[in-house]
């Protein structure tokens, strides 16, 4: 199982790739000790916490179920054989727009407890979100969404609540976690969209909110072929959270087995330096503590600053709660022209 998760990080997670390693530790870091002793790098240890993931197993090739044209992009509607359990449903969008290589998107979706929403949020949007696919149309930006384990296609029969605890207890005595197992299919996401003849490797981004978010700032952590994060309400220091009493405003997904012996919120995001990475939220929002938002920030400035990158970290509150403002989109639009489009 170690050669295996090993051989999987050194292909799919990019462990070693040229000029994607920070500089993990800061001074005074918990994890000065994990540094000096662990013979895993940080990457390995984090993924390490996540439960067994099925590394091993060869998945059959996706099928293309059916295909729509709309009018600034075509959808591929796709099954995928990711994890050797259960089926994953996801859709591809192809832009009009389009250049022989174009850059892409990994689109990760919220749970608001709606778990008959999976990856047609892309297409729909919240209430408090309008909708991205224009945008990543309009942009030329090949998109890929999946269903999360527990969502859209795959919620369990029954009450969706139900079948996301009993999913996480399940795996737990398999030895897995939920958020685990929902950032392995992720990552085998971004296997096949990095596969397909239209994307360029150089430029992709991972996008979310809420869960979405906590799911982009993880996946941009572990995985180096990111070269662009963007979240949205879902990033504050895990301590902040257990000192406002909120545990119980986030999904029982968010919670990893031993997380805080090892990492913080600031250690996880800082395996994402110097990659540009921008953080929006509401400074009233519960789910993310003022307080703790800026802890995060004021951890990663100063190592973007030392890489020379100060321009390419922004970690910002805004008077809202947990939706997006238009001043935040505005934001976001200026960050994939200049670090995805442009590259």
């Amino acid at each position: 199982m170690q050669r295996q998760r090993r051989k999987f990080i050194k292909k799919a997670l990019g462990a070693t790739a040229s000029g994607m390693m920070p500089a993990f530790l800061s001074a005074g870091s918990s994890m000065n000790t994990i540094g000096e002793k662990s013979l895993m790098s940080h990457r390995e240890k984090l993924l390490s916490l996540l439960g067994e993931m099925p590394f091993s197993y060869q998945p059959k090739r996706p099928r293309i179920i059916k295909k729509e044209t709309f009018e600034t992009y075509d959808v591929e509607y796709i099954e995928f054989d990711f994890n050797g359990i259960e089926p994953v449903p996801g859709v591809l969008l192809l832009p009009h727009k389009r250049k022989e290589k174009m850059p892409c998107m990994l689109y990760c979706h919220a749970h608001f407890g709606t778990y008959e929403i999976g990856k047609e949020e892309l297409f729909n949007g919240r209430s408090v979100m309008p909708a991205y696919a224009p945008v990543y149309a309009e942009k030329g930006i090949v998109t890929l969404a999946i269903d999360s384990w527990c969502f859209g296609e795959r919620k369990k029969p029954g009450n969706g609540s139900q079948g996301e605890s009993d999913a996480f207890k399940k795996m737990l005595w398999e030895g897995k976690t939920l958020f685990g197992m929902m950032l392995f299919d992720e990552m085998k996401a971004l296997d096949y969209l990095l596969s397909r003849p239209e994307t360029d490797s150089n430029r992709v981004g991972v996008f979310g909110l809420s869960m979405g978010a906590t799911k982009a700032w993880w996946m941009a952590a572990l995985d180096t072929r990111i070269t662009m994060c963007m979240d949205l309400c879902c990033m504050t220091d895990f301590e902040e959270l257990i000192n406002t009493n909120n545990l119980k405003g986030h999904g029982i997904y968010y919670y990893v087995p031993s997380l805080l012996k090892y990492f913080s919120t600031s250690t996880i995001n800082e395996l994402i330096v110097p990659r540009p990475h921008v953080s929006l939220n509401g400074r009233l929002d519960d789910l993310t503590p003022p307080k703790g938002v800026d802890k995060v920030r004021d951890h990663l400035m100063p190592l973007y600053k030392k890489a020379g990158k100060e321009n390419d970290c922004r970690v910002e509150l805004f008077d809202c709660a947990h939706q997006e403002l238009p001043e935040m989109r505005k934001i976001f639009l200026d960050w994939l022209d200049r670090y995805l489009i442009q590259g």
